[in-house]
């Protein structure tokens, strides 16, 4: 595994973590989709969030 799957995988969980914290019913939907695209990002290596900012137009 590399460092920077490593990476999607801890903030994954530190938002995770926050979402449970401070209450599943609490916080809005939209908190959950970083989340699961970081899990994705670190489960397949591809990051939707890298690809996204790419076709924006940032390097």
């Amino acid at each position: 595994m590399s460092a920077q799957r490593m990476l999607f995988f801890t903030v994954a969980a530190l938002l995770g973590s926050g979402i449970g914290l401070s209450g599943w019913n609490q916080v809005h939907w939209l908190l959950y989709l970083p989340a699961a695209m970081l899990v994705f990002a670190g489960l397949t290596g591809i990051c939707p969030g890298l690809i996204l900012f790419k076709k924006i137009g940032f390097k």
